[in-house]
């Protein structure tokens, strides 16, 4: 499977939270008859995005049942769908599969909204199955028919996904589709995880330039729309983005509030991320005294965060750097 960056697992994290949110949004012409499931459904959306992902598939059958009764076959689409993500978000693929597969059965092209959620459901599973190829042509089949029915909120996902299981060359294009779909629906509160995205996939790629820009404008729209911590996360990115491109004056100015800010809510993950920020523009100096300092205090506070499970490899690093700037300082 391809790799994505700790930042962007961060923000496709985000991105995708807030896609769930709005997904379920139903269509305007829905009837009486569908008030019911569509209710339930939208519940259901809810709690998956507050990660309640067993109360959520509850709720998801309890729709399924509904649906079945009114034989309403876009609703039972979305219902099959969505039980089969709540299994293969906790890592339940194989329990999930029986699910996707029900949808498979009666998702109809002709029913929009259960058309797209099957098809954003099945990408994933395919995602999962490491079947890359399989999942960017679903998804790019995904946009399409949203992007052309005015579904705005999942042709965005359908976009994001692409940039995700695509190839790396196909990653700046599709993360553009996902904004042009962001204005053109004027659904502005998810510009900013997308600039963030398009950032994640510059830095990767060595564009540091034009990963400042994208987070420059992504925080734009977290300071208009995000929480507390999506502006803290946001001015973290640009002072990170400032010094990939060698500007460490400027990199400071953004980073030295953020650290402050972080050990006032006690946000340790960024707290230590930022540490390790600071430490890396000390060493540029050099000031190893300085950087073995801000180290020690990343790699007690991303312990704490969990970083060894999530980034074994950006830990390591950081206890290699560690390990020598000890030997240099004593």
């Amino acid at each position: 499977m391809r790799k994505l960056s700790l930042f962007q697992v961060v923000l496709a994290c985000f991105l995708l939270t807030l896609i769930i949110t709005t997904a379920g949004g139903r269509d305007s012409m829905s009837n009486e008859s569908k008030i019911t499931t569509k209710a339930l459904l939208d519940k259901a959306d809810s709690l998956f995005n507050g990660n309640e992902y067993e109360a959520s598939r509850a709720i998801y059958i309890q729709a399924m049942e509904q649906a079945n009764k009114n034989k309403e076959n876009s609703e039972l689409t979305e219902a099959y769908s969505m039980i089969a993500r709540t299994y293969l978000v906790l890592d339940k693929k194989e329990e999930g599969r029986p699910w996707i597969q029900k949808a498979e059965k009666i998702a109809n092209s002709k029913d929009p909204l259960g058309w797209s959620r099957y098809l954003g459901v099945r990408g994933r599973f395919e995602w999962k199955d490491k079947e890359l190829d399989k999942a960017t042509a679903t998804f790019k089949e995904m946009y399409n028919y949203c992007s052309g029915r005015k579904l705005y909120e999942r042709a965005i996902d359908a976009a994001h996904m692409v940039a995700i299981t695509g190839k790396p060359e196909e990653q700046i294009e599709w993360g553009k589709k996902g904004l042009k779909e962001a204005e053109e629906g004027t659904v502005t509160r998810w510009l900013g995880p997308l600039w963030n995205n398009l950032g994640a996939t510059y830095e990767d790629m060595g564009r540091y330039k034009e990963a400042l820009d994208a987070y420059l404008k992504a925080r734009e729209f977290h300071w208009r729309y995000g929480d507390e911590k999506n502006k803290l996360i946001a001015d973290w990115a640009v002072g990170h983005a400032y010094r990939l491109n060698g500007d460490n004056a400027s990199a400071e100015k953004w980073l030295r509030p953020v650290l402050a800010w972080c050990e006032r809510i006690g946000e340790t993950e960024f707290e230590g991320l930022t540490n390790r920020e600071l430490g890396e523009i000390e060493l540029s100096r050099p000031s190893p005294d300085m950087a073995l300092s801000y180290f020690l205090k990343a790699e007690e506070k991303l312990r704490q965060a969990g970083m060894p499970e999530w980034d074994s490899a950006g830990f390591a690093k950081l206890q290699n750097q560690i390990a020598e700037l000890s030997k240099k300082t004593k």
